[in-house]
């Protein structure tokens, strides 16, 4: 992966380049997906595409945002105590759980109020995953073993 320099002139870390490209790749791939699913299938489907992949895309930032505050604290924290580490990875499993909770109550509330396709849905919930193998597959910042 070539190096790219940030709008400030430093050379950007290329894991989040790998995100950033990630997160474009994903919605581009979304709008294909609700551009196909328009053409050839019915508006329930396209909603369905477009509800699972904004979910899952938006859910996707919040997660990389709190990786990275994560990161960051741990890192700068200055005593590096063990309790301090444990209380901020705490935190972001907390987070993390809870982000699953209110989209599973999205998704059971959008579902009682409207038609959803689930092929339509779980398309949508899919552009994050495919991104991430075909970033991460082009960029080569995850390696296959040479031996299985």
């Amino acid at each position: 992966m070539t190096e790219e320099k940030t709008q400030t002139g430093a050379v950007a870390d290329p894991w989040e380049l790998a995100i950033r490209r990630i997160m474009i790749f994903s919605l581009v791939l979304l709008v294909l997906l609700a551009g196909c699913g328009w053409l050839f299938y019915s508006w329930v489907f396209v909603r369905s595409v477009l509800i699972g992949g904004l979910l899952v895309n938006v859910s996707f930032w919040l997660l990389q945002r709190d990786v990275h505050g994560l990161v960051h604290k741990v890192s700068a924290s200055e005593d590096r105590h063990a309790s301090l580490i444990r209380l901020q990875k705490t935190q972001f499993m907390l987070k993390f759980f809870a982000r699953l909770v209110v989209l599973f109550l999205l998704f059971a509330v959008l579902a009682s109020r409207m038609t959803i396709d689930m092929i339509g849905l779980t398309l949508g919930l899919m552009t994050v995953m495919f991104s991430v193998v075909i970033i991460g597959l082009s960029t080569g910042l995850c390696r296959m073993p040479s031996k299985v």
